[in-house]
């Protein structure tokens, strides 16, 4: 049992789960890029078996993110180890292998429920049964891939006996990881780590394989049950980042990986985590996903590092640790300062980047640089959070179908609000057209339908100031749903459930960022149906697409 906790991040897949957090090829691509940076040992890059689309999205990052050498990006010399969930049939683990084959360090994970409720109601299957089938594909998939991770869904509920059972044969048949989910939240800390120190105490094999917990927040309890599941043994974490995923989400990453830093002496552990990529990392995977990190969230929420009761404010003044346990620039959170003003030059302006870790080819940093040229002459102070903005509103947005050409909006209360959107679209035609609504927000994105002829129903709609100050960029997301909406199946559930779309959009005009946030989220709701194939042409619309939980 060593001290090394390995990071297991599946914020691309049981994290896409969330309602609306649906993610572009590219996106996937770039968020990949970006837990490498993190130093994550491993991603799980997708589900490979879900549709043609995942599959070719897992075998991109297993390419570009997965392979050594790959400097370039600020992405580390060794890759992390790039993994592709399969359930336990001989299809789903091809097409795993087919995707994270490329990669220099490719992984194999396969599950197979072992709670009595799952095996009788859903997989109808006996004891005997499962276990023959969980050793079979693990072989199979062991013939494959030299790295095997076998998961019993719902150990949280299964009977401890039965899993000794499962996992010593899973052991025999050649799985190299073990992973212990907490599939529905259920357990408490306690029970948790019991079942834990159960496994590591019962099961023939267990000393040649790594322990792993996966934990859901069903019950508010993740982070524990992950923390109280590593202090009896474990030595992978499986998380995403801002703990997004199905329900009320998964472990979160920054939690896990700063309880154990933040408290090192108690754990006696530690990570290949480098710290200070978190709040990037988080603000990437919240602009992506649309899913907005509330306020209060630990670490990363923007209130984690904010005091505004006196006496809270007059200890930190007396000392820092008073009232912070950690040091905001510890996780990459930095106070305002001005960086770069309108007279700054291009040199200046990719230097900045490269420090934050961004990095543009010539003809991006061009754009980027028309950008923020024109961002200092309408905001004084031009702060990292500004040009992390910026970079996300350029470059980190799906393929623009349609892209926003010009706005105006008329509102107040003379008149009708109305909004006259010029778009254009993918055969390079503007497209104008005004539209009436109950304000300006509602009036640009009535004309956005009529243009478009793909309307969405607005589930959420949020708007946030970047930094403080009137002259701050504003940064909208929302999530959508079509009315005729596109329905996946669910890999474990096998049920299906309808798909929403999130997108952003920031501006020093907070009506120009609502419609290009609108506009992310229609991009993407586009591709995903069939309405535009990847090089923007009208297809065919497409079927029901298989998903993971």
């Amino acid at each position: 049992m060593d001290n090394y906790v390995r990071i297991f991040d599946t914020t691309l897949r049981d994290g896409e789960q969330s309602p609306g957090a649906t993610m572009t090829s590219v996106e996937k691509l770039e968020v990949a890029r970006a837990l490498a940076r993190l130093g994550v040992d491993i991603i799980e890059a997708g589900f490979p078996a879900a549709s043609p689309d995942d599959l070719a999205a897992v075998k991109r990052i297993a390419v570009e993110v997965g392979q050594p050498g790959r400097a370039e990006g600020s992405l580390p010399v060794r890759p992390p180890i790039i993994c592709g969930l399969a359930r336990a049939n001989k299809n789903d683990i091809d097409k795993a292998w087919e995707a994270v084959q490329p990669a220099a360090r490719p992984r194999i994970h396969t599950f197979l429920a072992t709670s009595e409720i799952h095996m009788r109601y859903k997989l109808k299957m006996d004891r005997e049964q499962v276990v023959e089938r969980a050793h079979d594909m693990v072989q199979y998939a062991r013939s494959l891939c030299a790295d095997v991770e076998f998961s019993p869904e719902d150990a949280g509920r299964s009977d401890p006996e039965f899993l000794y059972l499962v996992l010593g044969e899973v052991i025999k048949a050649g799985a190299t990881t073990l992973n212990i989910p907490d599939t529905v939240g259920y357990t408490t800390p306690e029970e948790f780590g019991a079942l834990i120190a159960g496994i590591l105490q019962h099961t023939p094999g267990v000393e040649n394989v790594v322990i792993s917990v996966h934990c859901h927040d069903d019950l508010g309890l993740a982070t524990a049950n992950t923390l109280a599941g590593i202090r009896a043994g474990a030595r992978q974490a499986e998380v995403t980042v801002n703990g997004i995923g199905e329900r009320a989400g998964n472990t979160s990453l920054e939690e896990v990986v700063m309880a154990l830093h933040t408290r090192r002496p108690a754990f006696n552990l530690a990570t290949g985590i480098d710290t200070a990529q978190i709040m990037r990392t988080s603000k990437m995977v919240s602009n992506y996903t649309g899913i907005v990190v509330q306020p209060n969230k630990a670490i990363v929420g923007a209130n984690a590092f904010a005091h505004e009761a006196g006496i809270h404010q007059d200890g930190m003044l007396k000392h820092q640790q008073t009232y912070e346990i950690m040091r905001p620039e510890t996780v990459g959170v930095t106070h305002s300062r001005l960086v770069l003003g309108k007279h700054s030059g291009r040199h200046a302006f990719k230097t900045r980047l490269t420090e934050m870790g961004v990095v543009l080819d010539e003809a991006e940093l061009d754009k980027a640089f028309g950008r923020f040229k024109d961002l200092a002459d309408k905001k004084k102070l031009i702060t990292d959070a500004d040009l992390e903005a910026l970079v996300a509103d350029e470059f980190y947005q799906p393929r623009e179908i349609y892209a926003l050409d010009g706005l105006q909006v008329a509102c107040g209360t003379m008149g009708m609000p109305t909004a006259t959107v010029r778009l254009r679209g993918p055969d390079g035609q503007l497209h104008t057209v005004a539209g009436i609504g109950t304000g300006p927000v509602d009036a640009a994105y009535k004309a956005v339908d009529q243009i478009i002829q793909a309307p969405a129903t607005l589930l959420e709609f949020a708007v946030h100031a970047v930094t403080e100050g009137i002259d701050a960029l504003g940064e909208v997301t929302v999530r959508i749903q079509g009315r005729t909406p596109q329905r996946a199946v669910d890999a474990q559930k096998e049920l299906e459930q309808a798909r929403t779309y999130g997108g952003h959009g920031a501006d020093t005009d907070i009506i120009v960022a609502s419609v290009k946030a609108y506009l992310a989220a229609v991009n993407k709701m586009l591709v995903a149906t069939g309405t535009f194939g990847t090089d923007g042409e009208r297809t065919a619309e497409v079927g029901v697409t298989a998903r993971a939980n």
